[in-house]
């Protein structure tokens, strides 16, 4: 393929463009996207290409693309499904370096259209062209209107980026957003995807973003096939300041069942595929409207992260009653207001008004008092509030032009983001467009505004999950698993947590009975025993729990070698405190995952868990143990201690180290990882390692507890 930069200015910035299908017909898309590029501004050269119509919209018009004056920077191909695959090969052979393929019928119909694409790849990669499409609706870019289907709004240079894999969706998201306030930079629609995807536009993106470019990349994506590159790009152009909104359809079984027939694409998982966005910084919406909702939260917020303090403006209570109610749904929460800001308040409102946070005007009020009402709390609740809701109807008792006048003023000035509810669609409809036309957003329903606000306020800036961890020997680990292929026996899974620094209890591996009391000496009581041999222990009863003398071991070392398979016993060290689950597997190209959750029967029950991708950063991990229902459990509760925040943030990012080390580990569960305070210690193991190129998952997400019987 052509480099990067030859890509990038051949499919964003070409200086010739010769669409192949071309016509007098605006209703067909070769005659479509020819006008709009001979419409909208295009500054290079235009060519048409049409063996039967001689003059086409009174551009340049050839009967082939060997014809054509010079090799154009881009050829859109609108031509029928069964002669694609020649022109693309005479594009090659002429040395087009980009073509976009708006015709449909290829994978997203039948098998032969699969291989027609496969065919179509294959050429394009000899010849080192850029390949979009097919089945897609084209570009939108500030130098060419590209794109045959839907609206074809004003672009400008500092606005939102949007790269889809659905043409509807660029359709609907574009006339959704306009009527917002929103304005576009890019539109893409990859269609099919079959050479170039989201994750190469995103690519090109991250290269050549310059500081002061679209601060705002929207996704429309319905598989993952490249996740590294996704990762990378992402988190990239979120370090420079670039806002990514993302939404990965396909989420269920029929929902994948429908991507498949829309593009061909095959399924993802999706818990990689939400723990991957949450790694890359994209903030996840799972519908178009919601995608254009936080897209205005964005649009409005001057730095990221946005805070959780909230102050409500309304005049009307029920909808600032709903907003509190939706702000508390999200984890935010209405800001407490200073005495000195209730007493200017009182100043400045009406009596019967409420100036607590929500902050009701009341139906009667004017632009002066959302002026002074800003005023007041950007003069003395900054840095105590993060952001402020001005939620406003038609209440007929004033003229609402100078109302949104003077919240478009505080959307521009406040050093506060301020957000816009504007709830009179229709009776004031005009006044709302002269809001917009400022190049302010606003909300027309509070609920969504505050799931907007949530989205935002829960994004974190992606971090570096690279760490050095003492006592973590990667030599001792190296020694332990080379060669290892399958379920690995005890002492090679001991050796290998142990160099990965984690803590074990007590224990001895007793192969006759003879040695049972000796062994049992050293360990201590109480202690546990398990039988060596069988996989799944407690299905066979291989597991006994608080034996506390002697006379108890005898007894249980007797019971557990009458089971069929047992090898032996491992008597262990009685632990007692809380239960959590630290568990990792390999998921193809998405790298390793890694899961924390709730242990012991609160997994079974709950299914209480939490997942990311390795390798994890110290605050990652907090954040996947601050997340579980059952947090409060493993904090402590009722005068109980509990268990050590660090110690298990430091447990999980070694786990993520180990795997990122070690890829070849298929599965791991340590499961339970128990005790109290900082003496917390894995109870039990399991390591699989993968055969060559084989990728397991056989980690039961939807079942997490008791998942494997392991192996300590």
């Amino acid at each position: 393929m052509a480099t990067s930069d030859k890509i990038y200015k051949c499919l964003f910035h070409p200086r010739s463009i010769a669409v192949i299908g071309a016509s007098n017909d605006e209703f067909k898309p070769g005659g479509r996207v020819t006008k709009n590029i001979k419409e909208n501004g295009f500054n290079g050269q235009l060519w048409a290409v049409n063996p039967r119509d001689p003059n086409i919209m009174d551009v340049p018009t050839f009967k082939s693309a060997q014809e054509l004056p010079h090799i154009p920077d881009l050829a859109i191909v609108a031509i029928p499904a069964k002669f694609v695959l020649s022109c693309l090969q005479e594009l090659a052979d002429l040395g087009v370096k980009a073509a976009v393929i708006l015709t449909a019928g290829f994978g997203e119909k039948n098998e032969e259209g699969k291989i027609a694409e496969q065919q179509m790849v294959e050429i394009a990669e000899k010849a080192g062209m850029a390949l979009v499409g097919p089945n897609c609706s084209g570009f939108l870019t500030p130098s060419y209107k590209g794109k045959f289907a839907g609206l074809i709004p004003p672009l400008s240079g500092n606005a939102v980026d949007f790269i889809s894999g659905s043409g509807a969706t660029v359709d609907y998201v574009m006339e959704c957003a306009s009527v917002r306030g929103l304005s576009f930079g890019t539109v893409i629609n990859l269609g099919n995807s079959i050479q170039l995807s989201v994750e190469d536009l995103l690519e090109l993106y991250d290269e050549h973003y310059e500081k002061g470019s679209d601060k705002i990349l929207m996704l429309y994506m319905e598989t993952v096939r490249k996740p590294k590159k996704l990762l990378t790009h992402a988190a990239s152009l979120n370090r420079k300041g670039c806002s990514v909104i993302g939404i990965k359809a396909g989420t269920t079984a029929a929902g994948q069942q429908a991507a498949a027939s829309h593009t061909g694409a095959l399924a993802t998982s999706d818990t990689a595929v939400e723990a991957l966005f949450k790694k890359a910084g994209i903030m996840r919406v799972n519908s178009r409207a919601e995608l254009i909702d936080v897209a205005c939260i964005l649009s409005t917020v001057k730095a990221l992260p946005l805070g959780k303090n909230i102050c409500v403006v309304t005049d009307a209570g029920g909808p600032g009653v709903m907003l509190a109610d939706e702000l508390n749904r999200q984890g935010l929460q209405l800001a407490t207001l200073s005495d000195q800001t209730l007493k200017l308040l009182a100043e400045i409102l009406p009596a019967e008004s409420s100036i607590v946070n929500p902050i009701d005007m009341l139906p009667s009020r004017s632009d002066e008092q959302i002026r002074d009402i800003i005023q007041v709390l950007v003069d003395h609740e900054t840095g105590n509030i993060d952001g402020i809701v001005v939620l406003t109807g038609d209440s007929r008792m004033s003229d609402n032009g100078p109302i949104y006048h003077a919240i478009a003023e505080a959307m521009e000035n406040s050093p506060i983001p301020v957000f816009a509810m504007l709830s009179s669609l229709t009776s004031c409809a005009e006044k709302i467009e002269n809001f917009i036309a400022r190049g302010k957003t606003y909300f027309p329903d509070e609920v969504a505004l505050g799931a907007a606000l949530g989205k935002v306020a829960s994004w974190s800036i992606p971090a570096d999950g690279r760490a050095e961890l003492e006592g973590y020997d990667y030599g001792a680990i190296a020694a332990a698993i080379n060669g290892q292929k399958g379920v690995l026996r005890p002492d090679i899974v001991e050796r290998i947590i142990r160099g990965a620094g984690f803590k074990l209890p007590s224990q001895q591996e007793v192969q006759r009975q003879n040695d049972l009391r000796k062994m049992s000496s050293k360990v201590g009581y109480p202690q546990a025993m398990k039988v060596i041999g069988p996989l799944h222990k407690t299905d066979v009863g291989g597991v006994l729990l608080h034996i506390e003398d002697e006379h108890s071991a005898a007894g249980a070392w007797q019971k557990l070698m009458r089971i069929p398979g047992a090898r032996g016993v491992l008597v262990q060290q009685m632990i007692t405190g809380s239960e959590v689950i630290l568990g990792a597997s390999e998921e193809g190209e998405f790298g390793h995952l890694v899961m924390f959750g709730m242990g012991g029967i609160y997994a079974e029950v709950l299914k209480d868990v939490q997942f990311n991708l390795a390798p994890l950063s110290a605050d990652e991990c907090r954040s996947m143990i601050r997340s579980i229902r059952g947090h409060a459990i493993v904090d402590g509760v009722r005068g109980e201690e509990g268990m050590d925040e660090d110690v298990l943030a430091d447990y999980t990012q070694r786990l993520g180290r180990l795997v990122s080390d070690f890829p070849q580990i298929g599965e791991i569960d340590l499961n339970p990882i128990k005790g109290v305070g900082t003496e917390l210690y894995v109870v039990d193991a399991r390591i699989l390692v993968a055969d060559g190129d084989a990728h397991p998952n056989h980690l039961q997400r939807e079942r997490p507890s008791g998942i494997i019987d392991c192996i300590f």
